[in-house]
């Protein structure tokens, strides 16, 4: 409970700051809502060429595309700014402010901020995912939905941890700038089907690297039920993900020197 408190203080400060300067809150608004845009008009471009990839219609490929922007629009809301910031705050040293604070430096580095602009809209990409079944003539139950929201759930677990995984590096080599592009490179992978990989590639983005099952799964438990064998990979592979997050980042914080040395 203390550290949901916590966390609601951060959320309050972050949403006032955020009221100070609602143009900047409007432009990435839209720029994200641009952003999503493409990629759906991309799916309605090539969807008039061809009538399925890897088996998938163009309704199914939307729920799926929506479900990747879902979590990540989760992630950008809850944790993005914090974990960046993280990676600058100890080049700099301002990352004593986390070690003289009374509780675990992780939770409190890396949500001490969060983008409302992300909350806005992953509004959007669910009424994306709301819409692509609609059109599928999808009718889930009360069941189905909550283990859509576990699946989503353990997808923002995955990318928070190889994020924090990632960030983390630079306790070792001082600039993580490159981390940034090389996330939203891996997340281009989780909009595709896992159907489409070939053997090696498969080996790689859907068992190696948690690029393809975050959002492949959720949406084929909307399209084609509960599947335990994938559910309990996925929660697997979000556990061991953060399991290594954790273990990295607490030996990257006996490397910090801090400011004053």
């Amino acid at each position: 409970m203390n550290y949901a408190r916590i966390w609601l203080a951060s959320a309050r400060y972050s949403i006032t700051r955020t009221l100070m300067f609602r143009g900047d809150f409007a432009v990435w608004s839209l720029v994200e809502l641009f952003w999503m845009t493409t990629n759906l008009v991309t799916i309605t471009v090539i969807y008039d060429h061809t009538s399925g990839i890897a088996n998938w219609s163009k309704y199914e490929m939307i729920l799926l595309v929506g479900t990747a922007m879902l979590i990540q629009r989760f992630l950008m809301g809850f944790f993005w700014s914090s974990i960046f910031e993280m990676g600058r705050n100890v080049r700099s040293g301002n990352f004593d402010f986390f070690l003289a604070q009374p509780g675990n430096v992780m939770f409190m580095a890396t949500t001490r901020k969060i983008d409302p602009d992300g909350f806005v809209n992953s509004l959007v990409a669910l009424a994306v995912v709301v819409y692509a079944a609609h059109r599928l003539h999808l009718h889930p139950g009360v069941g189905d939905c909550l283990l859509y929201a576990l699946m989503v759930g353990c997808g923002l677990v995955i990318h928070y941890s190889v994020l924090v995984l990632s960030v983390s590096m630079v306790f070792w080599i001082t600039n993580a700038q490159g981390v940034e592009g090389g996330y939203f490179t891996l997340t281009e992978f989780s909009r595709l089907p896992k159907q489409a990989f070939g053997l090696v590639t498969g080996l790689i983005f859907v068992w190696g690297l948690p690029a393809v099952v975050v959002s492949n799964v959720p949406a084929s438990l909307l399209l084609h039920g509960f599947e335990p064998r994938w559910a309990v990979w996925l929660a697997a592979v979000a556990a061991g993900w953060f399991a290594l997050a954790v273990f990295v980042f607490h030996r990257g914080l006996r490397r910090y020197t801090s400011a004053s040395s």
